[in-house]
């Protein structure tokens, strides 16, 4: 079976040193429109890596709803776990990681780069005095809507299963958070504290008969007390 290993060395990265960021192009405020069409381009191919690689983490090990970026690597008595891939699931795990904070980087720049496009069409003969911009706009709703969480357990009569919620739904956005800013779903837990009674929409993505396809749902969720169990959901979220 093997030796015991210690907890944080088996969580240490095995892939290379190094970041994506180094091919996203770096003059994102430039007034020349190849820049953001390439910084734009990048952040769709990051997007599209990221959720290749959640498909690998819930396909690894004999659980059916896979492994995430938190379930433990090792038994109890500290021996790797032998029924998962734990080299791929460590080397997943760093590449999310510094996938995100790429994106990160990469929304900034095109923020940044959009709105100087902006205030230099501003001042182009004929444009409307007063006009506002917003990236989301540019960008859509969906933009920033990758999964962050996925839904582990739900309770019968809970909130969370009166507002549709099932077991395995990706959370995409969760009234105003998102996958960048949920900061490890403490902001989950202080969106349903500020909106107790309140409706919240929440946008899912439910896999269809366990195969690649999937559907995206649109809910409302009202957290409420004393609806026979403990907190105000009735379900259990965990970090992608």
């Amino acid at each position: 079976m093997g030796l015991p290993m210690d907890m944080d060395e088996i969580h240490t990265p095995t892939v290379p040193s190094g970041s994506v960021s180094a091919h996203v192009p770096h003059n994102a405020n430039s007034d020349e429109g190849t820049s953001l069409v390439d910084l734009i381009e990048e952040k769709t191919r990051v997007e599209e890596e990221l959720k290749a690689l959640s498909r690998v983490l819930d396909t690894n090990g004999a659980s059916q709803h896979g492994v995430n970026m938190n379930t433990s690597l090792t038994t109890l008595d500290g021996y790797p776990r032998d029924d998962i891939d734990v080299a791929q699931v460590r080397t997943t795990r760093a590449r999310i990681i510094r996938l995100r904070n790429d994106y990160k980087s990469l929304m900034s720049k095109i923020e940044d780069g959009l709105h100087a496009h902006h205030a230099h069409a501003r001042r182009l003969p004929g444009s409307r005095p007063g006009s506002t911009f917003s990236p989301h706009s540019f960008f859509g709703p969906r933009s920033l809507e990758a999964p962050f969480a996925k839904v582990n357990s739900v309770v019968a009569g809970s909130p969370a299963e009166e507002a549709g919620l099932k077991t395995g739904d990706k959370i995409r956005r969760f009234g105003d958070v998102d996958w960048i800013n949920h900061e490890k779903l403490s902001k989950v837990a202080e969106t349903v504290q500020a909106n107790e009674g309140h409706s919240i929409t929440v946008k899912v993505q439910r896999s269809q008969n366990h195969s690649s396809d999937f559907e995206e749902l649109q809910l409302q969720l009202t957290p409420r007390r004393n609806w026979g169990g403990r907190g105000l959901l009735g379900c259990h979220l965990l970090t992608l």
